[in-house]
């Protein structure tokens, strides 16, 4: 694994704007409001030959309790984790109480320490008490502005010489597993995120909204590399508009779902394929991803008997285009079902990446025009020539022949339902894409 560097510093100095400038990409919500980061978010930087993890943290507050609380044991696991921590204080404001506790953290922690002096590009406070920390010179940087951003790497590179650099590429012929885990907010998407990677990696709580940023961490599974994205919970656009950090937060959290391969899309058992998670799962379709529904809060549902199969036969209802998609009933907080979860993800994986002969798919074709011949248009057959899978991830089918665009909806959801039954695609959506002859007689093509 590549070595870490963790940004660390009070609220609002600017960790996170710093964390997007290096990563080279806005990577991390940025607002004015103090404490908009609450977990843990890393991205990979690549500078020559200069490769580290780039870890942005909760402000660091230690004189709170409740979430603040919560969000400064983050940036301690953070510091842990990290094999340099780049320590942000705010050139503007000066140091601060809360700057002395910080320093003390990271001095008892033994990891080599970067001091930065952020928003220096303007008039600076007196910041001669930070030289008693004994950390060195503050280097001064304008993470805004990308001042100083050179003297940064150059203090960074040689304490990551003696790191392991070349542990990220031995996994290299497999590539890892993008999975986002999404649904509306407070269904229990980062206690299934913690659970997943065994630590307390997201914080979570009874308060709704606590995820605001599409957190990203690595998970190895049976050999293979997942890089799992927990996400902010998705609210109705109307509930959301005029409200700056949740429209963010959303932003981000779409970002996770075009990212990613395959989905996990959390539904609260106890009130199941409600209008907002079947919008989801729509979204999460069109894009094309792989889907997997983990029903949560199983160990709240009062009568289990037969419940499985009528969450199933409502999924299919609801949600003909992805009909057969695997539906793990799950306790995110006692882990009741968890060991269902991942291999019904890698199976929807291997159903979005599945290619088909063209033989085999002609063969079917033939048996479901047999079966149900399309209907005729102003009194012409339509003729489906042969079929072919063009291209995976997820499996699209051209079909040729003349007067396809005249196909009902409910023929195309016929063929669909006949290769799902027949090539075992549950878990993606398909695409069709028709392909009509031209006339060599029409006048209207000479």
């Amino acid at each position: 694994m590549l070595p870490a560097v963790a940004i660390v510093g009070r609220p609002n100095v600017g960790k996170s704007t710093l964390f997007n400038r290096l990563a080279g990409r806005r990577a991390a919500i940025v607002h004015d409001t103090p404490g908009v980061t609450r977990d843990r978010n890393e991205a990979e930087v690549q500078r020559g030959e200069l490769a580290f993890r780039l870890i942005d943290t909760a402000g660091f507050d230690d004189t709170k309790d409740g979430l603040a609380q919560r969000m400064t044991e983050q940036t301690r696991a953070a510091i842990a984790d990290a094999d340099v921590c780049l320590f942000l204080i705010d050139a503007r404001a000066g140091v601060t109480a809360t700057d002395q506790a910080l320093a003390d953290t990271l001095r008892r922690s033994g990891k080599p320490v970067i001091l930065l002096a952020n928003k220096s590009e303007g008039r600076t406070a007196d910041l001669h008490d930070a030289y008693r920390w004994g950390l060195g010179e503050p280097i001064a940087i304008s993470a805004e502005h990308g001042m100083g951003t050179v003297e940064l790497f150059e203090a960074v590179a040689p304490l990551l010489l003696d790191a392991r650099t070349h542990e990220a590429n031995e996994n290299e012929a497999v590539k890892p597993l993008k999975l986002a885990i999404i649904g509306r907010p407070n269904v229990g998407k980062s206690t299934l995120f913690n659970r997943l990677l065994g630590s307390e990696r997201s914080l979570t709580g009874p308060e709704s909204g606590i995820t605001r940023d599409a957190i990203a961490a690595t998970l190895d599974c049976d050999g293979r590399t997942i890089l799992l994205h927990d996400t902010a919970g998705l609210r109705k656009r109307a509930r959301a508009a005029g409200h700056t950090l949740e429209e963010l937060s959303v932003a981000s959290a779409l970002n996770a779902i075009r990212f990613a391969e395959c989905v996990i899309i959390v539904i609260d058992a106890t009130q199941a394929f409600e209008k907002q998670d079947l919008a989801i799962a729509d979204l999460v379709i069109r894009e094309g991803r792989a889907v997997v529904f983990a029903m949560n809060k199983w160990d709240m549902v009062a009568a289990k008997a037969g419940a499985i199969g009528a969450l199933r036969e409502e999924r299919d209802r609801l949600l003909p285009q992805i009909a057969g998609a695997p539906l793990v009933a799950i306790s995110a907080l006692s882990g009741e079902g968890l060991t269902r979860l991942l291999p019904a993800v890698a199976a929807a994986d291997t159903a979005w990446n599945r290619r088909i002969p063209t033989a085999d798919l002609n063969r079917l074709l033939s048996r479901a025009v047999e079966r149900h011949p399309p209907p005729a248009v102003r009194g012409r057959r339509i003729r489906i020539r042969y079929m072919t899978e063009p291209k995976a991830r997820p499996p699209t089918f051209a079909l040729f022949g003349n007067q396809l665009k005249a196909l009902p909806e409910a023929w195309l959801r016929y063929l669909q339902n006949e290769l799902r039954a027949n090539f075992d695609f549950g878990g993606t959506p398909l695409r069709l894409l028709l392909r009509t002859a031209k006339n060599p007689y029409d006048p209207r093509k000479s």
